[in-house]
């Protein structure tokens, strides 16, 4: 066989075009993905098939001229922008003699470098194991057979069994210990959702800028680079948006074609936040040129992991290299269906923020709280979340708050101000030297 180097990631990507357009992927969206996974690629095979060869997946004749590439370039492994069975990869790497790796398994490997937390690495370790799972190989051949006969009888547990046995057995710890993760995230979820605090998960493909408008939006320093999957690990913080309050915003892993089974099973906690969510935010790369085909990959996911029902806002980010000027298109329903921003400059930002009010409060009240002095800190509730239009005080010390709100968030203040608070309607109030006069 071969050995495995420790390092020098200098690779030769293969890519199939298939006409019935089956697992396709995009050719420039592989090369960054081999980038950000640190590899260089020195030399791409292209290549077209009816359907994929059994053995070899590329065909014989293709499988000559990679390996041509590989020995050319002195490559120390290929990869392929597609998925490959347990025995086409087998298959290829005696062939080539270096490592072969498929999409799923260099997609792994991406989130592998960019776990940070406990949490994380835990999740990415499982999708490995269990993608490992199904890739085992013999490694003592001389354990494997149980004969019979004097000096012939083996050890009684083949060297596969035994590393599936451990296998099975770190798959169920991590799972032991995810469930105590997931435990702990439903925890908080029920305290956010006893507080009535609302929930805004950001979702999109991978590099649309989410984590960009999340730093934007909450002053937060989650990482951000030019790169697929710069975020992993999760992020909530706490965001006041006036004329709505308080939320919860949670930046999340960026999605990508066909994501591996094993990493939406994996990270199953993590995407909780998303299925849980009052509102998605679909972050939106309105410069990129597939935008449309990557919107219908996001839902795909959203689907599969079960938060298809959400109710979702796009949000088409980077229109400071698209062209495009900040504005709100709605339905027909009044509802808000696209915001389109720029994370980057902080165009459309306030529209964003008066999309989030239209959504959470729906028909605002326009008018003036009365407030009497024993209840300060109403006052100052209002103040801090930025609902105070502008105030007078009456000549008995009474405040008068102008006031935009939803008659919900009213009646709520009113209710817990226990009658030293009252709401009347702007053109039923006039304010004459100090004095207010309410018909």
């Amino acid at each position: 066989m071969f050995e495995r180097p420790d390092s020098g990631e200098r690779a030769v990507l293969v890519h199939v075009y298939f006409p019935d357009g089956a697992g396709q992927e995009d050719l420039q969206e592989f090369t960054e993905l081999v980038g950000s996974a640190g590899a260089t690629a020195v030399a791409t095979v292209t290549g077209t098939r009816a359907s994929p060869d059994p053995r070899l997946f590329i065909g014989r004749g293709k499988a000559e001229e990679v390996l041509a590439a590989v020995q050319q370039h002195q490559a120390e492994l290929v990869i392929f922008n597609h998925p490959l069975s347990p025995t086409q990869e087998r298959n290829l790497e005696r062939l080539f003699s270096c490592r072969v790796v498929a999409r799923t398994g260099l997609i792994l490997d991406i989130f592998a470098q960019r776990a940070r937390t406990f949490e994380g690495k835990l999740q990415v370790e499982l999708a490995q194991l269990r993608h490992l799972s199904t890739r085992l190989v013999r490694g003592w051949t001389h354990l494997e057979r149980q004969k019979g006969g004097i000096g012939l009888r083996g050890p009684g547990e083949t060297q596969l069994e035994s590393d599936r046995r451990m296998l099975n057995a770190r798959i169920k710890v991590i799972n032991q210990r995810l469930d105590k993760v997931e435990r702990q995230r439903h925890q908080g979820r029920r305290a956010r959702q006893r507080a009535d605090v609302p929930a805004v998960s950001l979702v999109g493909y991978t590099n649309a800028g989410k984590s960009t408008l999340f730093n934007t939006l909450t002053g937060a320093e989650a990482f951000v680079a030019d790169q697929l999957f710069a975020t992993l690990d999760p992020t909530l913080r706490r965001v006041d948006v006036q004329g709505v309050g308080p939320l919860v915003l949670a930046d999340t892993v960026g999605f990508i074609r066909h994501l591996p089974h094993d990493l939406v099973a994996a990270f199953r906690a993590t995407l909780e936040e998303t299925r849980t969510a009052d509102l998605l935010l679909h972050v939106v790369d309105a410069h990129d040129p597939d935008k449309l085909g990557h919107i219908e990959q996001v839902n795909a996911v959203l689907q599969e992991i079960g938060a298809a029902d959400v109710p979702q806002i796009r949000v088409y980010n980077k229109i400071d290299l698209s062209g495009n000027e900040p504005r709100i298109d709605y339905r027909d329903d009044g509802q808000v269906e696209r915001v389109w921003v720029s994370a980057m400059t902080g165009d459309g930002l306030d529209l964003l923020a008066e999309a989030l009010m239209v959504h959470f409060q729906g028909t605002q009240m326009h008018g003036w709280l009365h407030l009497s002095p024993d209840v300060g800190r109403t006052r100052s509730s209002l103040y801090k979340i930025g609902q105070v239009i502008s105030e007078h005080v009456d000549e008995q010390g009474s405040w008068w708050l102008e006031i935009c709100m939803a008659q919900k968030n009213i009646d709520k203040i009113i209710r817990e101000a226990e009658g030293s608070c009252d709401f009347h309607k702007a053109d039923s109030v006039d304010f004459v030297a100090g004095t207010a006069q309410a018909s």
